[in-house]
């Protein structure tokens, strides 16, 4: 606007600047025809006279100065230069101030935590209509007292929830406990947290102890796959151990045979002694790996999948006493179902080395529960929730979570709560099925 003013300016400067010289000029050639006329007027012939009044009489109407306009050019009125703001003082007038909003309060009677997702429900304090969304922070946590402002953990944040509650779904829960607050937000800005509230969200969470597996058994926490070269590569670091520097021992060592001897012919003093742990590794054709976790009290639930081309797996539970040539379901110590897809398929569940046949299809995920105080051990299919067999026992030792594996492999999920299908199931059930009598009487 400034530049604009300046060349206005120095425009209209110019007109007037030119409309002057151009005054000026005519003024001069005004004079001029003055003095000539003033001399005129002493002329006695008439004859020169009257040619002297002709001349006069063409510069008269050939002058400049009679056809000049002493009106200014240019004008000193600058409205066309000024700005509008007609169409931001009419924003301006229709602007809404919205104040902020108050902060919600969440329920915790109203909020479930069930199947692995938790439903949050607030409300306002009082009715705001001018609220257009709210927001929606959880955090996992260990600490059971009020809500702390700063944890281990970072705040997650879901935006843009338009009613007053929200369900997160698909949860791990790997932590005692869950923090959460929330906020509303109009057109304008947020308000204030809510203060936050706690929901227990505990279930069991384990890993495999990978100190205690047999050495063909390769596990990664809640992993764990056949591996036929984990002994031969074990074994072979230990003789390299035990022989270094010894050139006749190793010159022995070469006209024996080469090669991993078989889980029925290993010997157990020909194994390197186990790591870490309290007890030695499962040996023999045991492939098994348990928990690190023991069952003590309380209902607990945890999935398994098994790699499609797994020719022979067992999922269950057992004592810590199991021995490490003990197989799970061959002893009175351990509880399992076992699948086996190897020379011809079956689907078992055993205990105490007795075997009952399940006449249902192995399903893709097999869900376990556990109740130890009622002395419950459940298998069911972890899509459906179709029971597929229940142990009934009367546990005397804590338990753990225990797996068999050849030839494939298995992954767990774990930190679930126990599914409100299978606790409905387990209301309407005494624990005890008809079919699967044969190896529930049998007591510990």
């Amino acid at each position: 606007m400034i530049n604009s003013i300046k060349q206005e300016q120095a425009r209209k400067s110019q007109e007037l600047q030119n409309q002057l010289s151009q005054c000026n000029n005519a003024l001069e050639n005004s004079e001029e025809l003055l003095e000539f006329a003033t001399r005129s007027l002493d002329i006695k012939e008439p004859e020169e006279f009257s040619k002297a009044a002709r001349q006069i009489k063409d510069r008269v109407t050939m002058a400049s100065a009679f056809r000049l306009s002493l009106k200014p050019k240019v004008s000193d009125n600058m409205t066309h230069l000024m700005v509008d703001f007609s169409q931001e003082r009419q924003i301006l007038q229709t602007l809404k101030f919205l104040p902020v909003p108050k902060a919600p309060e969440i329920d915790p009677v109203e909020c479930l935590v069930a199947d692995n997702a938790v439903t949050v429900a607030w409300r306002m304090p009082e009715e705001d209509n001018k609220i257009d969304h709210f927001i929606l922070e959880y955090r996992k946590t260990n600490f059971d007292g009020l809500p702390r402002v700063k944890d281990e953990r970072c705040w997650e944040i879901i935006d843009n929830i338009k009613g007053t509650e929200y369900t997160l779904s698909g949860l791990k829960f790997d932590s005692k406990y869950m923090n959460f607050r929330v906020r509303a937000c109009n057109k304008a800005v947020a308000g204030e947290y809510s203060d936050p509230v706690t929901l227990e969200t505990k279930a069991l969470n384990f890993s495999l102890d990978n100190s205690s597996s047999h050495l063909n058994l390769r596990v990664e926490d809640t992993c764990v796959e056949w591996d036929p070269t984990g002994g031969k590569s074990q074994e072979s670091k230990s003789k390299g151990k035990e022989n270094k520097g010894s050139v006749h021992v190793t010159s022995l060592k070469k006209h024996t045979r080469s090669g991993t001897p078989s889980p029925k012919r290993t010997s157990t003093g020909s194994r390197p002694p186990a790591g870490r742990g309290s007890r030695d590794r499962f040996t023999g054709e045991s492939y098994t790996v348990l928990g690190d976790t023991a069952i003590e009290s309380g209902q607990h639930y945890w999935e398994v999948k098994a790699q499609k081309d797994c020719k022979s797996y067992s999922v269950g539970v057992a004592y810590k006493t199991l021995g490490k040539f003990d197989q799970l379901g061959k002893t009175n110590t351990s509880w399992c179902i076992h699948v086996n897809n190897w020379l011809q398929n079956t689907f078992a569940a055993k205990h105490n080395n007795k075997v009952k046949s399940l006449d249902v299809a192995v399903p893709e995920r097999i869900g376990v529960f556990c109740d130890f105080d009622g002395g419950q051990l459940s298998f069911y299919d972890a899509n459906s929730k179709q029971l597929l067999y229940s142990f009934k026992t009367k546990f005397t030792q804590p338990v753990l979570p225990g797996f068999m594996v050849w030839c494939g492999g298995l992954s767990l999920n774990t930190g679930m709560q126990v599914p409100s299908a299978v606790r409905t199931l387990q209301k309407s059930e005494n624990g005890m099925t008809g079919s699967a009598s044969s190896l529930n009487n049998i007591t510990q």
